[in-house]
């Protein structure tokens, strides 16, 4: 039970902090069933854009508690814009350094991370744009993660 309740307040807190600013355009997460990213889970999120001339800045947050077993992430993402266009990307991103400390921020067994995906992007047409994010780690399900996010802000002048 206590697990469930950190849980909890730690998504609201995520939910709180990213909703105060401003700048931000879109935010989204998943939470991951038993903390465990399945190989066949592949968040998607929808986003509905509207002004073709503002840009952006595109990122991903990922939560994992200490068990997460590795100190890396592999993605697999896959932008479709709304005339049918896609983008794939295949990227690597680093949780934690050599000796096992984890970047970003942490509250107790929790650490958050913020994850960089494109800066200055301009969406070209209006309507919805999906993005369709799956991880590429050789372990089919990927234990101690809590979940994970797209964002998308104004980018900063």
């Amino acid at each position: 039970m206590t697990r469930e309740i950190n849980n909890l307040l730690s998504f609201t807190l995520f939910f709180i902090i990213t909703s105060c600013s401003s700048d931000v355009i879109f935010t989204d997460a998943v939470a991951m069933k038993e903390q465990t990213w399945e190989l066949s889970n592949v968040p998607e999120f929808t986003i509905p854009v509207t002004d073709t001339a503002q840009l952006t800045d595109i990122s991903f947050t990922i939560r994992t508690g200490s068990d997460y077993p590795f100190r890396n992430l592999w993605l697999f993402i896959t932008a479709c814009s709304p005339d049918g266009n896609s983008i794939s990307d295949t990227l690597e991103y680093e949780l934690a350094d050599e000796k096992g400390n984890w970047y970003g921020k942490g509250f107790g067994d929790i650490h958050e991370l913020n994850l960089p995906y494109r800066s200055k992007v301009f969406f070209p047409v209006t309507g919805s744009y999906r993005f369709k994010i799956q991880h590429g780690m050789r372990a089919g399900n990927l234990e101690g993660v809590y979940d994970f996010g797209l964002r998308i802000a104004e980018t900063s002048k």
